[in-house]
């Protein structure tokens, strides 16, 4: 299944989440890399959006400590290049239509994406 969106800002959260320690650790093991501190946010549409909301069955848990909260996370290539994931923290303030993606380098530098340009996840 491939997803288009628009690469959008996000609240810049996900790069403390993404440099703590037990995350890393976490990712490294099920993800097989060690994430870039930081997600690329896509947004895409609301029926797509209730697509990948079906395949929760399908998601991997990165398991949070102490007052961190689990995330769940599917593998997906970005522009079919890059290998990643979509992250699905339990806690968070983002809606269903926005996508955090992660990856072992910073994309936003990699490709010189700006908010508004267009990217494709492929999802096995």
């Amino acid at each position: 299944m491939e997803i288009k969106g628009k690469i959008i800002s996000g609240t810049h959260k996900g790069s403390y989440f993404m440099s703590l320690e037990a995350y890393q650790e976490e990712f490294q093991k099920k993800l097989k890399f060690k994430p870039f501190p930081g997600t690329l946010n896509l947004e895409i549409s609301k029926e797509n959006a209730g697509i990948i909301h079906d395949l929760h069955d399908r998601m991997g848990v990165i398991k949070g400590t102490g007052n961190y909260g689990d995330v769940k996370f599917l593998p997906a290539k970005l522009n079919g290049i890059v290998n990643g994931a979509i992250l699905f923290p339990i806690k968070t303030q983002h809606p269903s239509e926005i996508l955090e993606f992660v990856a072992e380098e910073n994309l936003r530098n990699k490709f010189k994406f700006n908010d508004g340009d267009q990217a494709t996840l492929k999802i096995d």
